[in-house]
């Protein structure tokens, strides 16, 4: 065949079809249904059809109110694939309210494209809402939640009865920061987490005081407001020790306390209890000379004083002391590091 007869036969060959679009739409279930980007709301509009396979689907009800229809069809892959031929847009809602029900549309529409004979569609996936920063910590208010009704232990626990959890928990992250180990700092401080979240969960069960884990991040957010002036108000700061002086005065006058020692949890360790009560007194430029006494409980105070006032946590410079000790004692014993 000449080129210009191959050129006459091409010409009068109808034009292959225009391969449309499947778009695949997608919401966090941890955004309110309804609450879409523009985009979505932009190619739900204008779509020539909108598919959904679970009629019960929460952004359903919404989308109709929009004036959306959408079609309550579970099509396979070759059923989409066709019905976006005339360059038609397909927008499929996923099962389930994170789209994890529809993998075998999603692998059937990957084997069509790998097989190499179709003529696919351009594929699209198109966030309608996103995770914002935190989102997964409403997870953990509702895996908490349904724990404290239906686990036996869990629901019957209290206050009280958690508190030396706390503790523990504490202890270990702070050996968790102290070794450097990153993954289990990350750990660690999801245990820590889960106290705030489950001793929220209980105090909602009180009869006459409750309050949420909203009341507790709420409390703290404006604590964190107040006491930073210098970065949610006109006030400036310098240098760390600014922001400390201002904290230490706001949180004074909030407390209305008449002492330097109030508030200090007398039940902390020793040196701890020792390095806070020293550094309460310089705050408040008390020069106040140690008691005088004898013993090893005097000595300790005023090695823990002295500490506090060079900048060095004695309880921590005597953990890393003990864990020195530790490592000697077993080499001794004959172990390897």
């Amino acid at each position: 065949m000449t080129s210009e007869a191959s050129a006459s036969a091409s010409a009068s060959e109808p034009a292959a079809a225009a391969p449309g679009r499947i778009v695949l739409l997608t919401a966090s279930h941890r955004v309110a249904p309804g609450l879409l980007s523009w985009p979505a709301w932009q190619t739900l509009r204008a779509a020539d059809r909108v598919v959904c396979a679970d009629a019960e689907h929460p952004q359903l009800p919404y989308l109709r109110e929009a004036g959306v229809t959408v079609e309550h069809a579970a099509p396979t892959a070759q059923e989409l694939v066709d019905a976006c031929e005339g360059d038609r847009t397909v927008v499929v809602i996923p099962s389930g309210p994170s789209g994890e029900g529809d993998q075998a549309l999603t692998d059937g529409l990957a084997r069509l494209a790998g097989s190499g004979r179709v003529q696919m569609p351009d594929l699209e996936l198109l966030p309608g809402s996103y995770d914002l920063p935190g989102a997964r910590l409403l997870d953990l208010v509702q895996v908490m939640d349904r724990i404290r009704l239906e686990c036996p232990w869990s629901s019957q626990q209290t206050h009280k009865g958690l508190a030396k959890y706390g503790i523990e928990e504490a202890y270990e992250l702070v050996e968790a920061i102290e070794d450097g180990d990153r993954e289990e700092l990350r750990e660690e401080l999801g245990d820590v987490l889960l106290q705030v979240v489950f001793h929220s969960r209980i105090a909602q069960e009180d009869p006459d005081e409750p309050f949420s884990i909203d009341d507790v991040a709420g409390t703290i957010v404006e604590k964190l407001i107040h006491r930073h002036p210098h970065v949610f108000g006109d006030d400036t700061a310098e240098t760390p020790e600014d922001v400390k002086e201002h904290w230490l005065r706001t949180k004074a006058i909030e407390k209305q306390r008449d002492s330097a020692t109030d508030g200090v949890p007398l039940g902390q360790p020793g040196l701890a209890l020792a390095a806070k009560l020293s550094s309460r007194a310089r705050h408040a430029n008390l020069d106040i000379p140690l008691p005088a006494g004898e013993g090893i409980g005097y000595e300790l105070l005023a090695m823990a004083v002295r500490a506090e006032q060079s900048g060095v946590d004695p309880e921590a410079a005597l953990r890393a002391a003990a864990r020195t000790y530790r490592d000697a004692i077993r080499t001794a014993e004959g172990h390897t590091a």
